[in-house]
């Protein structure tokens, strides 16, 4: 019996499951957490409202380290993390977890030791090893998961140089992270469901150091038909564009010409000592050669917000002789929404080939047709 007054021990590790209509896997992915070498943890499972056996089986569960909590209504993943880390999760460091993958036995025992050691680093990750539904080693090697966690380890820069140009490439599941790199960076953003972990990585990166173990410690599920929270489908290709726009103000808390330079080493070209401007360099970077469409957006949205104040244009057309009138001949160069150049040949084939000309007497009798159907 405990003393008055006596405060309970704190466990070491919070460990936050989300859970969404994985039945066939959930009760896997728990066995993977309890069955860790490293016991010193909670285990706080929030389902999102599932329609299947989902939450059944977790309330099937009677070990202490777990408590559980369901939405009233669909929330998505993000809202569950960010609630268990203010309101439940208790431990110096965090793991996210997710109901369709597994862990290997000793994921949380080398992730804690390595963090206890290196006190500098915010959180460590992992390489993971890609599985297919049925739990097997994932066979096509040519998918995009078979080997994207597998990165060498770099400086914050460094990463955030790779997050810019080729996006995530940090396993959430493998994430070992200090509880208070979400004081420093904030949580995550519900918002943003397609790219949250990317925003985060991004948010983290600019103020940790970060770490990947070589092991896979984690097996990370390919759903068939593309089925992942992240595959690839209509919507999810739609939704990754427009956040990859959103995500890229993270870059504007690069506030001096030192920090753009380690980032974005061509940038050095618009170094004028005292008088550089960042936010001019950061543009003109953003908009070089072979550029994606988002990166264009934020470039061009940039030197607009700079022209837009006196103080700003005076020093760009100072330091760099750039001004209103350069910004009109790019305005009219650099396609954002449609790459006609591109498109308009390809066009061209098409109207010029065979098939098209065959066609053409049943699309004049389409088009007749629908004349018609609307008088």
């Amino acid at each position: 019996m405990k003393a008055t007054g006596e405060q309970p021990v704190m466990p070491k590790i919070s460990v936050i499951l989300t859970s969404f209509n994985h039945e066939k896997y959930i009760a896997e992915t728990i066995a993977s957490i309890l069955a860790q070498t490293f016991t010193d943890f909670e285990l706080i499972i929030w389902d999102d409202l599932s329609a299947d056996r989902s939450w059944d089986i977790i309330q099937g569960y009677r070990d202490p380290r777990i408590r559980a909590f369901r939405n009233e209504e669909r929330r998505r993943g993000f809202y569950g993390i960010n609630r268990a880390i203010t309101e439940e999760a208790s431990s110096k460091y965090i793991a996210i977890h997710h109901s369709d993958d597994v862990w290997e036995p000793n994921k949380l025992e080398l992730q804690y030791a390595f963090l206890e050691s290196h006190p500098h680093i915010g959180a460590v990750f992992s390489n993971a090893r890609a599985i297919d539904e049925n739990g097997q080693p994932l066979d096509d090697a040519q998918h995009v998961y078979a080997n994207i966690f597998n990165q060498p380890n770099r400086s914050r820069s460094q990463w955030l140089h790779h997050f810019f140009y080729v996006g995530n490439a940090l396993c959430h599941p493998s994430v070992l992270i200090r509880k208070q790199c979400y004081d420093d960076c904030g949580l995550y953003k519900p918002w943003l469901p397609q790219l949250g972990d990317l925003d985060m990585w991004m948010r983290l990166c600019l103020k940790h150091d970060i770490h990947v173990l070589p092991e896979p410690l984690v097996r990370f599920r390919v759903r068939a038909d593309e089925a992942n929270a992240s595959g690839n489908r209509p919507e999810t290709r739609i939704r990754h564009g427009n956040e990859s726009l959103i995500l890229l103000d993270n870059y504007l808390h690069l506030t001096d010409f030192d920090q753009i330079e380690q980032v974005f080493p061509s940038a050095i070209q618009y170094r004028r000592g005292a008088n550089s401007e960042p936010r001019f360099a950061l543009a003109m970077t953003a908009l070089a050669e072979h550029s994606v469409p988002w990166h264009k957006l934020f470039g061009l949205r940039l030197l607009y917000q700079l022209l837009g104040n006196p103080d700003s244009a005076a020093r760009l057309w100072l330091h760099y002789q750039f001004d209103y009138r350069d910004m009109i001949h790019l305005s009219g160069k650099i396609e954002t929404f449609c790459d006609t150049q591109n498109l308009y040949p390809e066009l061209v084939a098409i109207q010029n080939s065979r098939s098209w000309k065959l066609t053409k007497p049943l699309r004049w009798l389409s088009l007749q047709i629908q004349l018609l159907s609307k008088r």
